[in-house]
């Protein structure tokens, strides 16, 4: 019986791996569960799963989560510092689920351990890539990627005989507005923007996949994850979301990973690892499906492409400020205080005015990440758009 830890249970992906714990019951045990706000519902988790843990980082959802679990033998933590201690505690598998920068304390702190770790969490590696996989090395730890991306590149990646491969193709959907003209995105509400066309995901996400914010993020973390420079790593459009990526090898050979769009594939292999466990995913019927079609990103209607490749090879803190920057962005987004069009915008405009070079410590990634939301958000306030779409209420 394998025991893990769940950071961000209540998330898209931290439900999906639940789902999967109790399809596959005795074989797995629950150490701890953490959330940010939704106590409600991290309370009937840690109930229905056993967990000998609990952490809300809302302190003021704490009280109800006490008064949820009262009697129910679970020890439960509140505020930042809890999920520290969440992912400290003795489980051999960690979930690194939490979105955004937020996850970075507590996914270093599982490495640390020298445990297994699946990291759902791209910003992790987007703002602190270099440090996290030294951390990685030094503690003896493995990292899984779950990104459905980099799970399949893991999979066809022959991590023995490096100097075989040519280079590492990410595919994309295109996401909902691959076709829709320039002009007409300025007027895209929230509500359109999460209305993924392949993918059920969470707010954040789904609006960097709008974006394609969320490959320029992937790409940035498959350099770190696989150690290779930016220009060994494409990306290419395919609407399908059947093939999740490819490695080319320098016979000619091209490696590539195929199944249905469903996390809980990636997640299984993860949460498997070095076996496969048996999911309840729709069966891939390439028959059905008919055609696979692929074609080259428009980085004119998606600049965030080019921002993010950018931020890689300027290297440095930048990648920090990208991470920080977009977020920010995207949460102002979600609220109607800018439009669609502004999110990038905004990223590359903080970009320019934060000279971030060098990147040696957590104490620098600290600073970066807080000079780019400051930095970020004072654009947002003296460019709020008046016409900005409707807050999605979330």
């Amino acid at each position: 019986m394998r025991s893990v830890t769940i950071l961000g249970s209540t998330g898209s992906i931290g439900q999906n791996t639940i789902d999967l714990v109790q399809r596959n019951p005795g074989a797995f045990m629950v150490e701890a569960l953490t959330a940010n706000r939704n106590a409600t519902l991290l309370a009937e988790q840690a109930r229905a799963l056993g967990a000998r843990f609990a952490a809300i980082a809302d302190p003021d959802q704490y009280p109800v989560l006490r008064e949820a679990l009262a009697g129910a033998g679970v020890e439960i933590g509140c505020g930042p510092q809890s999920l520290i201690e969440a992912a400290q505690r003795p489980a051999e598998w960690v979930m690194a689920g939490i979105v955004g920068a937020a996850g970075l304390a507590p996914t270093l702190a599982a490495i640390r351990r020298g445990v297994i770790v699946a990291i759902a969490n791209k910003e992790v590696l987007v703002c602190a890539g270099a440090l996290v996989m030294g951390e990685v090395a030094r503690h003896d730890a493995t990292l899984l990627p779950v990104d459905s991306e980099h799970n399949a590149i893991w999979q066809c990646f022959d991590f023995d005989r490096v100097e075989g491969i040519e280079k590492i193709t990410l595919t994309c959907s295109g996401g909902p507005f691959r076709e829709r003209a320039i002009e007409d995105m300025r007027e895209v509400t929230p509500k359109q923007a999460v209305a993924h066309p392949n993918w059920s995901m969470g707010a954040k996400i789904s609006v960097d996949s709008a974006t394609l914010m969320n490959k320029g993020l992937e790409l940035i973390e498959a350099h770190h994850l696989f150690q290779m420079p930016s220009d060994r790593i494409d990306i290419v459009v395919h609407p399908q979301s059947v093939i999740h990526s490819m490695v080319s090898y320098r016979d000619g050979s091209v490696l590539a990973q195929l199944g249905s769009p469903d996390m809980r594939t990636p997640i299984a292999y993860a949460l498997g690892w070095p076996d496969r466990i048996a999911t309840p995913t729709k069966r891939l019927d390439l028959a059905a499906v008919g055609k696979l079609t692929f074609e080259l990103p428009d980085e004119r209607r998606f600049p965030a492409l080019r921002v993010a490749r950018q931020a890689l090879m300027r290297g440095g803190g930048a990648p920090t400020v990208l991470n920080a920057a977009n977020e920010t962005a995207v949460h102002a987004f979600l609220e109607g205080r800018i439009g669609f069009l502004d999110i990038v915008e905004t990223v590359e405009s903080t970009l320019a005015a934060i000279p971030a070079d060098n990147l040696e410590s957590l104490d620098d990634v600290y600073n970066y990440d807080h000079a780019a939301r400051e930095t970020a958000g004072r654009m947002i306030r003296r460019n709020t758009v008046a016409r900005a779409p409707a807050p999605m209420g979330l």
